[in-house]
């Protein structure tokens, strides 16, 4: 199979950051290219850093040419400040931005969302996640997937205090998941970065998967 040229969003976070390792080492992508508002420094061959602060989206579109595109945005209402400012970065960017790679010639799309997504949510986090997963599945692309993953496992480079009690508490209750619950054990970053990947070589249509799905799909990559 021809290698593919990935675009990554967000790939300084927990999930991005382990989908570009991924990525490099998978011997699928002949290049990735990550968006970042501050250079990492990054060295690997592989890889090639845009550095755009997101503030007019319509700027990235020149260097938005690849095959599979990977949206990991999101942040918390800490860092945004506002429900509005998170409707900006968690809702409308991931939209506009898998609207620019799809004019820009994308093929394939997967996008993380958050387990319990819905745009009818009295959750404001959930409704934004919702009416992100909505806007994403209107677009035209004829691969599409929805990764809803639960509590995620894995190092952030930035610590969470209340995440960090819920992980333990996650780990302990895990055992106990089974039946229509099971979607709700924690998941390891690593583990649905693994299971995009996997989703994106499949040709998955337009399609949402929970957590104990990417889990089952990880593995298989």
């Amino acid at each position: 199979m021809e290698k593919r040229t990935g675009l990554v969003f967000g790939s300084t976070g927990l999930i991005g950051n382990l989908l570009v390792e991924e990525m490099v080492h998978s011997g699928l992508y002949s290049r990735v290219k990550v968006f970042v508002r501050q250079s990492t420094g990054v060295t690997e061959p592989l890889v090639d850093e845009i550095v755009n602060d997101f503030s007019d989206p319509e700027s990235l579109a020149p260097f938005i040419n690849g095959d599979d595109v990977y949206i990991c945005l999101g942040t918390t209402i800490k860092k945004a400040g506002s429900v509005a400012n998170m409707e900006k970065i968690d809702r409308d960017l991931p939209v506009t931005i898998a609207e620019l790679s799809f004019n820009r010639g994308a093929k394939r799309i997967a996008v993380v969302s958050s387990i319990g997504a819905s745009a009818r949510s009295g959750n404001y986090y959930l409704r934004i996640k919702g009416e992100m997963e909505e806007g994403i599945l209107k677009l035209a692309y004829e691969n599409c997937a929805i990764v809803r993953p639960s509590m995620l496992l894995g190092e952030r480079k930035e610590k969470r205090t209340g995440e960090s009690i819920g992980k333990v508490v996650m780990k302990i209750m895990s055992p106990l998941m089974i039946g229509k619950i099971k979607k709700y054990k924690a998941i390891h970053g690593r583990d649905v970065a693994r299971a995009m990947i996997f989703i994106l070589q499949q040709d998955p249509g337009k399609k949402i998967y929970e957590s104990d799905e990417l889990q089952k799909l990880a593995g298989k990559f």
